[in-house]
């Protein structure tokens, strides 16, 4: 207990409360006001940062604050407070939080009192019994007695300006996660220099100077979906290392509307070509539209959807259109896109790349739809399946997984893509390290964290703690398949290693392998993926 002797009057109970989550029904965060030492406000489980935020309905002059942990606690954690809801200063922090009771005497001045958790103490969510602050109203007067208001959970744009600048880290990582050596001035000019490379290289205003689009110079096509969700998750996080990033993201937005999918216009075509217009069948990619909606609340998050475009309206959509048209009902595992209907051979072949835990989360946050629980629930089963039944000892994951509906497996052949590789860890899975290590760098999840640190250990081992060693392709048993090299296989396993407090050195060899590899104009895929690991390891990574 945080023993504290300020005997100011109670100002927060019944009064309006929001959260940022709520871990299901019973847990609302009006229970945290509510005076019952009994009921309680709890956050969705293994995730954070989480708060819960009082409107204490005018300024307040704030002496003490009163925190009745249930189990889950939070182990490092900030009080805050703000005048308007938007601009928040802390009034109290610390990073040794034990559970019990916190009471806390304090200096500070608001209208809305936070308590904003960054550390878990548990594997579960943050829970308290009681939320009490103390104090005045502006002038010294007793504060008058107000009727308990409904609660709502769902989080408000910022203000005007930027949410979240790049380099900010609003969001920090869950405790034990590694960044590569050095300042984190050193690391952020590193990401800078290279994202500025990146645009030039790739990001076109071509045919409508409105369109921004990411020019897919190895892809089958000049544009493809694929480039089109990088461009906007990565411009998105850019902003304020870009001046220029607002008006670049809303011509990709643009660029999604003027595009809808044939079979499910909440989604968009797939692939475009020189003439900017789509082709090869007019319907949608799963991985672009995965990210095109990540993008979206990311946008909704750094800049508010009151401008040219509602970028959380949009984000909805395009959530609902994956959820109506490239889940699979029977088995809550993506498909490769929304042709791949009850029809198709391909209904039940589901694509490892796509496996973003962390966009599945977001989802969920975004719509409120617990639909998405049981999907990435679904996802990381699947995970920890393959690496258990066709990778023990590497954790590497196929490009596709086939007959989901029975006994799921790599195909022996084509499915999809790739004669050679479609059953291997080939030029789809390459991403699954990072994708599967931003989830447990930013969630602290146990699956996710587990299957990181599979492919971890294997890869520090197999390459010898030399990034030099890592070539294209490999067979699920570790066994090499080309002579190649790319960044796009190497820089993966830097998000891994960050999973791992051994693995210094080994995330240092990495980094310093991304930092001296230039960028080929010729080569959007590989680059577009060091660019986001760049941006992941070193902490700048967050999700919506």
């Amino acid at each position: 207990m945080t023993s504290a002797s300020a005997a100011d009057p109670l100002v927060s109970q019944g009064k309006a409360v929001t959260a940022s989550s709520v871990e299901g029904s019973g847990f609302e965060a009006a229970k945290a006001v509510d005076g019952n030492a009994s009921s309680r406000w709890a956050s969705a489980e293994g995730h954070d940062p989480e708060w819960l935020r009082v409107d204490l309905g005018s300024t307040h002059t704030i002496s003490r604050v009163r925190l009745n942990w249930e189990a889950a606690y939070a182990k490092s954690y900030r009080v805050q407070t703000s005048p308007d809801g938007s601009a928040w200063a802390d009034v109290y922090s610390t990073t040794t939080g034990n559970g019990g009771i916190d009471d806390l005497t304090l200096s500070g001045s608001g209208r809305y009192v936070r308590v904003y958790g960054t550390a878990r103490g548990t594997s579960y969510g943050y829970s308290l019994f009681e939320l009490e602050v103390y104090g005045t109203t502006d002038g010294g007067n007793p504060p008058t007695t107000t009727t308990p208001t409904t609660t709502t959970t769902t989080t408000t744009n910022p203000p005007s300006g930027l949410g979240y600048p790049f380099g900010s880290r609003q969001t920090p990582y869950v405790a034990g996660i590694l960044r590569p050596s050095g300042s984190t001035s050193t690391l952020d000019a590193a990401v800078v220099d290279y994202y500025q490379r990146w645009k030039s290289a790739f990001i076109r205003h071509n045919c409508n100077s409105a369109w921004s689009q990411v020019l897919a110079t190895d892809a089958d096509h000049a544009y493809v979906a694929e480039a089109q969700g990088y461009g906007m998750v990565v411009v998105a996080t850019m902003a304020g290392a870009d001046p220029d990033a607002h008006k670049i993201f809303d011509g990709f937005v643009k660029w999604k509307i003027d595009h809808p999918s044939s079979i499910d216009p909440d989604l968009m075509a797939a692939e475009q070509g020189a003439d900017c217009k789509s082709t090869s069948g007019v319907d949608a990619a799963t991985d672009g539209d995965m990210d095109v909606a990540y993008g979206l609340l990311l946008a909704d998050k750094q800049w508010g959807s009151s401008g040219t475009y509602n970028y959380k309206q949009l984000a909805i959509k395009h959530i609902n259109g994956i959820k109506r048209s490239e889940i699979n009902p029977s088995t809550n595992l993506l498909r490769p896109g929304d042709w791949a209907d009850s029809g198709d051979p391909r209904y039940y072949v589901t694509r490892s790349s796509d496996w973003m835990a962390d966009h599945f989360r977001a989802f969920r946050k975004a719509t409120g739809d617990s639909a998405w629980d049981t999907i990435r629930n679904a996802h990381q089963n699947l995970i920890k399946t393959m690496q258990q039944n066709f990778a023990p000892n590497t954790g590497l994951l196929p490009d596709f997984v086939e007959r989901t509906n029975s006994t799921p497996r790599p195909p022996a052949g084509k499915v999809l893509e790739d004669e050679l590789g479609d059953g291997k860890y080939w030029w789809n899975a390459c991403r699954d390290p990072w994708r599967i290590g931003a989830d447990a760098a930013t969630s602290g999840d146990a699956t996710s964290l587990a299957a990181a640190r599979k492919v971890n250990t294997w890869a520090k081992s197999k390459f010898g703690g030399n990034p030099n060693n890592i070539k294209v392709g490999y067979q699920l048993n570790g066994t090499q398949l080309s002579s190649d090299v790319s960044e796009a296989y190497t820089a993966p396993f830097a998000v891994a290693a960050t999973t791992d407090p051994g693995s210094q050195a080994w995330l240092d060899a990495l980094w310093n392998k991304m930092v001296s590899t230039p960028i080929g104009g010729n080569d959007y895929f590989a680059s577009s993926i060091q660019l986001q690991v760049m941006i992941t390891v070193t902490g700048n990574h967050w999700v919506p």
